[in-house]
């Protein structure tokens, strides 16, 4: 007798059993491609199999008890990891780095153990592969001894996630250390009136290696003002640059001290990260540079003034490279030069000494590289330094009158240059982002911080 109608209850979940299905009765035309759709395939059966389809028409290899589908070649050397599988990972030839997949969907799993218990020895790196591990997109490791953790993908928020780690008790995911070069220049000094060019900020570098969650402070020092009163009055001294500095728990700090003042008509150029010019009418050497001392040196010393006429060239203030110049009988003093670094991928020359000023028709010094303001022979205003920099400004010159005002020192700059794939993204007091090759730079013009 032909089948007319079966109702819901004859085809309910886990109804038909293969007691039920005689031998035979089912061909293979019944289960043809295309006659099977994904509403006839019932998601709350018993699972036990190793493979089962997902709603979204995808294939899972982690049973319904939660066993993992164990890739059983333990791995020695980097890989990119699939999906839904557990790994043994030995490192006991060398640290390597696990990829994790490059498109996970919500619900995928990974799992990773220690197959020779060397992960404290050579740690075992996880690469997010452009999305994230709890919340960034920083290179995590496993460094302890037998340990193992097991992640799941969430969402582009949090990205992947450890639910469970072996031997930590806590999470077992650690930061990945790294490498950060720093270039830590302070303000440039103030020029004075008919007087020296002021210092250079100090200039320091450093290498340190961070580990994750560390708050970095950036401090940029700004540049001294130029002198604000005539040549013969107590204002003609420029001022001195403040500090710029890098600190944070675990790092050393490092301190670049603000650059000299230079000296305004017959007074002598103060000490910084570099010195200060001595003005004109005052044959004593200019202010001291690296001070305090500093290995390396973070600057050098500003030049002399000259007494003769008929000029009394003032001295030039000290750069990060050089000592300025001397003032001559008719010509100022030049600053010193900046030092150049790559810091950023490309050669930067930055806090050059200022220009020292002359009397009359002299010859007024220029400014060092990297930024120095020029002295002036005349009664305007002598050049700034330049802005982040961390150059001196020019001494002023003299041709009558109160005698010309000195220029103001530029203001000062911190680098930070690391590995891209080690960057979290968190800062403040908005530095300007770039990448060089596998770096990202950030450049500080004002004070802020990074968290490593």
């Amino acid at each position: 007798m032909p089948l007319t109608k079966v109702n819901t209850s004859g085809i309910a979940d886990d109804a038909i059993t293969s007691a039920k299905i005689a031998t035979g009765v089912v061909s293979a035309s019944d289960v043809a491609d295309g006659t099977l759709t994904l509403a006839k395939l019932s998601a709350t059966g018993t699972k036990d199999a190793t493979t089962f389809l997902r709603g979204d028409n995808t294939f899972a290899t982690v049973t319904a008890d939660g066993t993992a589908d164990w890739d059983t070649t333990v791995k020695t050397t980097g890989f990119t990891a699939t999906a839904n599988k557990g790994f043994f990972c030995n490192t006991t030839s060398a640290a390597f780095t696990v990829t994790l997949p490059a498109s996970p969907s919500a619900g995928d799993e990974i799992i990773i153990l220690d197959y020779a218990g060397t992960f404290d020895t050579n740690a075992l790196t996880i690469n997010p592969n452009g999305n994230k591990i709890e919340g960034a997109t920083s290179n995590l490791q496993l460094t302890g001894d037998r340990e193992g953790a097991r992640l799941v993908y969430i969402d582009t928020t949090q990205g992947w996630l450890a639910y469970s780690g072996i031997n930590e008790g806590t999470d077992a995911l650690s930061p990945v250390p790294y490498s950060i070069d720093f270039l830590v220049i302070a303000g440039g000094g103030g020029g004075g009136t008919l007087g020296g060019g002021g210092g250079a900020g100090g200039y320091r570098t450093s290498t340190q290696t961070v580990t994750g969650g560390t708050v970095i402070t950036v401090t940029v020092g700004d540049g001294g003002a130029g002198s604000t009163g005539a040549y013969n009055s107590p204002n003609s001294d420029g001022s001195v640059g403040s500090d710029s500095s890098i600190s944070g728990s675990g790092l050393t700090t490092i301190t670049s001290a603000g650059g000299g003042l230079g000296g305004g008509y017959a007074n002598t150029g103060g000490n910084g990260g570099s010195g200060g010019g001595t003005a004109s009418e005052n044959t004593s050497a200019g202010g001291l540079g690296n001070t305090p001392s500093t290995n390396p040196s973070q600057g050098n010393n500003g030049g002399a003034g000259n007494a003769s006429s008929p000029n009394y060239g003032s001295g030039g203030g000290g750069g990060a490279g050089a000592v300025g110049a001397n003032g001559t009988s008719t010509t100022g003093g030049n600053g010193g030069n900046g030092t150049a670094s790559s810091i950023t991928g490309s050669s930067v020359t930055r806090a050059g000494g200022g220009g020292g000023g002359t009397n009359g028709t002299g010859t007024a010094g220029s400014g060092g590289s990297g930024g120095g303001g020029a002295g002036t022979t005349n009664n305007t205003t002598a050049t700034s330094g330049t802005a982040n920099t961390g150059s001196g400004g020019g001494g002023g010159g003299y041709a009558g009158g109160p005698g010309a005002l000195g220029g103001a020192g530029g203001k000062g700059v911190v680098i930070l240059s690391m590995p891209s794939g080690s960057f979290s993204g968190t800062t403040t007091g908005s530095p300007t982002e770039s990448t060089s090759g596998g770096n990202k730079i950030l450049v500080f013009n004002g004070s802020g911080s990074y968290t490593t």
